[in-house]
């Protein structure tokens, strides 16, 4: 089984938009700056790494370079068992499901990363990763000072981030390595995010929570919040507001993908830093990362060696392997399928599957109609999977 994972802020760098400036999905951008009313491409190319690090920055790129990456990989009729994103990732993943329309991620990307500027700009903060050191005496390092300083994230075994005030940070810091730990390491950020200093933001978030629409997603996302797999719509704006004030339990969502069947894990965005981290966690399964253009191909070979050491579990669309393909819708709408169109039914490239709005989806590949995973009359969002098939 295949989880895609989806990196948070601190993955950006200058630049990062320009292997994909001649790709299709490029066209991602121009919509993402449509919806937020910014100039994405210009900081996709031409920002300096000063620039890029402000929080409603990093976070409004890294989201978009990320969809630009999914959307190249979905052109190639991959797709995941179960997602998940590290923090600001977390709405990747959900966009990348459905759950959340591109628009709508966006802007509360947009809102995100502001309000917790705002909120870091108010309150003085820091962060440090406290390395070789056990979670447990971690948490205990920060309990034994007078200051204010909470673990932020669980990243992987022996790597843990704490956050608070800057002397709270490096009093703490200290108490580990007295513990301890091999290390503590200032990161270059700019607020203590994932810590009770977030609260302003999250009651900002929480309003433009409230005006979006979020759905199933298509897949099951494993929380940052309690790293738990949902595949209901009814919890996510909770989470998504708590997640700003609560530790993200990432290493723990590795291993619930991992217990889930998942043994390939692919991030899909700018850096590796999550690749890193499945390496250290999961040490059997086999991770890869892909942030341009050329690292596609990796990919393709890595579910072509998935789907030949695996078989297929009972269930439509559980596995999909280098002979299976997906249509996605090419807008967002309510969706009607061709009349006629039957399983095992060949169909050619550029067929008619049906309409979402009044635009036709056509077919990309040529193959066998596996079955329609969108159902007549519901609404799906631009890029969401409409069919599969199996290709000759």
């Amino acid at each position: 089984m295949l989880a895609f994972t989806f990196p948070g802020q601190g993955s950006q760098k200058p630049g990062m938009g320009s292997p994909w400036v001649n790709h299709e999905s490029w066209e991602l951008v121009e919509e993402a700056s449509e919806a937020c009313g910014r100039d994405v491409g210009q900081l996709l190319l031409d920002a300096e790494a000063e620039e890029l690090k402000q929080t409603r920055n990093s976070q409004l790129t890294t989201f978009v370079v990320s969809m630009v990456v999914l959307d190249a990989v979905e052109r190639t009729g991959v797709a995941p068992n179960l997602a998940a994103g590290h923090s600001l990732g977390e709405y990747s993943a959900l966009c990348a499901s459905g759950a959340l329309s591109f628009e709508d991620a966006v802007r509360l990307v947009a809102e995100r990363g502001e309000a917790m500027q705002i909120a870091a700009d108010e309150q003085e903060g820091a962060m440090a990763a406290i390395l070789g050191l056990d979670d447990d005496l971690v948490v205990a390092a920060c309990a034994r000072i007078g200051g204010d300083v909470w673990v932020a994230n669980y990243n992987a075994p022996g790597q843990v981030v704490i956050a608070g005030s800057p002397a709270a940070v490096t009093e703490a810091g200290e108490k580990a390595k007295e513990l301890g730990a091999k290390r503590a390491m200032a990161l270059p950020v700019g607020g203590a995010f994932h810590t009770p200093f977030m609260s302003p933001a999250r009651d900002r978030l929480r309003k433009a929570l409230g005006e979006v629409e979020v759905r199933a997603p298509a897949v099951p996302i494993v929380a940052n919040v309690d790293a738990t797999a949902r595949d209901e719509a009814d919890e996510w704006p909770q989470l998504l507001a708590s997640q700003l004030c609560s530790p993200v339990q990432w290493r723990q969502s590795l291993y619930t993908l991992s217990d889930a069947g998942c043994t390939t894990f692919v991030e899909l965005g700018p850096g590796t830093v999550l690749t890193g981290m499945a390496k250290r966690t999961l040490k059997e399964s086999m991770t890869l990362s892909v942030g341009a253009p050329e690292e596609l191909d990796a990919l393709l070979v890595a579910v072509t060696d998935l789907g030949s050491s695996e078989q297929p579990a009972a269930g439509t669309g559980e596995h999909l392997y280098v002979t299976e393909r997906l249509v996605v819708s090419p807008c967002a709408g309510t969706f009607t399928p061709q009349e006629g169109l039957d399983s095992d039914q060949i169909i050619a490239v550029g067929d008619v599957v049906g309409w979402v709005a009044e635009e036709e989806v056509r077919s990309p590949f040529s193959g066998a109609i596996m079955d329609f995973i969108a159902l007549e009359g519901e609404r799906v969002t631009a890029r969401q999977p409409i069919a599969w098939l199996r290709t000759n």
